[in-house]
């Protein structure tokens, strides 16, 4: 099972990846709903950064189908 340090790893090297190789899609995230909690005070357990790490991953598979990358 992942810890939650684990999961906010990998969500800072997504992160950085996708602002390194693609600024445009990082100028959106945080104006994407997907990415933003519907709480107002969310408990950031393991469950729900597991949650956002994979709407990251399914936002940068959606972007790069529809945008190749030359």
């Amino acid at each position: 099972m992942k810890t939650l340090q684990d999961i906010e790893d990998q969500i800072m090297r997504l992160t950085l990846s996708i602002e390194i190789n693609y600024p445009e899609l990082y100028a959106k995230l945080d104006e994407n709903p997907i990415t933003l909690p519907s709480e107002i005070h969310p408990d950031m357990d393991t469950k729900i950064m597991e949650e956002y790490l994979e709407s990251l991953k399914q936002i940068l598979r959606q972007y790069t189908k529809t945008h190749n990358k030359t």
